[in-house]
């Protein structure tokens, strides 16, 4: 294992010398690079990005790969797709402006179309799901009047200090590993249980201090981790019992279809954050408040809570028109509902090549789907829960596989096994990463 890894990180550096150039002399850059996540590539440096058309990237020593990686979602619309480019000139060439802090016609726009597909009342926007999901859980406290919350373990929702807990093998909650020093421990913020686990939830929710539990209907950032059948209605059931909110995050989860989790699973939270994707690329995100919930928000700001200034929920570049624009024509001409159908039967096709490939090779190894979405997990049945998903991973064995794919042709997320379909992947572009894919077993197997 170790000689082949060796054998393509020589090849990895032989072949991208531009791109190993840039990352030596970026000596004022932190990290060498412009977001320190950039260094999580294979090979000992990062590709230089040169330019990007629907589901191929092109590094700056001139190869063109088929990218399934997308941005990490960001560009699950694709890579500058027409409707996109359009957009973008019509607001700043032509109609001029990018931020002025007042209301456009698409922002209504954009709040009606995601009505539609998620089915929450009232929308607001941000500029990541991270920002989304940190007012978000502010409105929570406000509404509940309960000062915790309850993420699951592993779970990802940006960088919101609170969610960065997760449980012991014993339940207890401790900081997640290599969480950055943070200003409060999260254990007294946050509850934390493992995902699939309703005993766990409906203990922990049981004390009736918890304003929201915070959720990924399928987990998506420790390997995809699907809930069981009927669980997600019982989170449901659970959390009104307790008198708890439910808040869906659909950053990732939006490869179900085009109404995201929510509408797959048929199970209605009170309140649904997003970003990433929404724009093709433009930074934005959203969050939408059931009507009930919003209502409850509102009957609280008589009583001093500042929701318009500076009370800490809002930003000044959130809902500027280009975001807004940009999100318009992503959801109106290329996230469409029916894209989301070719999207997902390509991903169908990715998942059976990875599981026909598993069992030639006699590997036991499992692939998840969700819509437009696989990911292949280095054990089998595949994990239930956050805390089985991160002891199946292999740091080398990713790494190796991520670069021999990458050598050839092939980019998968850099941060897990993850692959995503654009409305721009073909048939072909799938069938190549089977090949490679194939090509690295064989060598494994030698």
């Amino acid at each position: 294992m170790c000689a082949l890894l060796e054998r393509e990180e020589a090849r990895y550096a032989a072949e991208h010398p531009t791109s190993r150039a840039l990352y030596e002399s970026g000596d004022h850059l932190f990290g060498r690079v412009p977001m320190t996540w950039m260094n999580k590539w294979s090979g000992g440096f990062p590709l230089g990005f040169a330019g990007a058309f629907g589901a191929e990237v092109t590094d700056l020593d001139g190869h063109v790969l088929v990218d399934f990686a997308l941005g990490d979602t960001g560009a699950m619309a694709g890579h500058s797709p027409d409707a996109l480019r359009e957009a973008l000139m019509q607001r700043v060439g032509v109609l001029g402006g990018v931020t002025t802090m007042m209301p456009t016609e698409d922002g209504v726009w954009v709040a009606n179309e995601l009505s539609r597909r998620f089915g929450m009342a009232r929308w607001s926007f941000s500029l990541s799901a991270t920002d989304a999901n940190r007012w978000l859980l502010r409105l929570a406290r406000l509404a509940t009047n309960r000062p915790k919350i309850l993420v699951f373990s592993y779970s990802y929702h940006g960088s919101v200090d609170e969610t960065f807990v997760v449980a012991t093998p014993d339940g207890r909650p401790r900081s997640r590993p290599g969480n950055v020093a943070p200003a409060v421990d999260p254990t007294t913020t946050t509850r934390v249980v493992e995902f699939n686990d309703l005993d766990a939830l409906a203990a922990a929710l049981s004390h009736r201090d918890v304003a929201c539990v915070l959720m990924e209907p399928a987990m998506t950032n420790i390997g995809i981790v699907l809930p069981d059948d009927g669980y997600l209605a019982a989170v449901r059931a659970v959390c009104d019992d307790t008198d708890t909110l439910l808040v869906f995050d659909e950053t990732h989860t939006f490869s179900a279809g085009p109404g995201g989790a929510t509408t797959f699973y048929g199970v209605v939270p009170d309140a649904v954050t997003i970003g990433k994707s929404l724009g093709g690329g433009v930074p934005c995100g959203a969050y939408g408040l059931s009507e009930e919930l919003a209502e409850r928000v509102l009957g609280r700001v008589g009583d001093g809570a500042d929701i318009v200034d500076v009370g800490g929920v809002g930003g000044t570049l959130a809902g500027n028109a280009l975001s807004l624009a940009a999100m318009r024509a992503v959801l109106s001409e290329v996230l469409t509902d029916e894209a989301f159908s070719a999207m997902i039967t390509l991903a169908t096709q990715f998942a059976g090549d990875l599981e026909r490939a598993f069992v030639d090779y006699d590997l036991p190894w499992s692939v998840s789907q969700l819509g437009a979405r696989c990911e292949y997990r280095f054990s089998r049945p595949a994990p239930r829960s956050g805390g089985a998903a991160a002891a199946a991973s292999d740091a080398a064995l990713e790494a190796y596989l991520h670069l021999h794919a990458l050598n050839r042709g092939v980019m998968i997320t850099p941060f897990h096994n993850m692959a995503l379909m654009c409305p721009a992947t073909t048939a072909s572009h799938v069938a190549a990463h089977d090949r490679v894919f194939r090509e690295a077993l064989e060598d494994l197997r030698a």
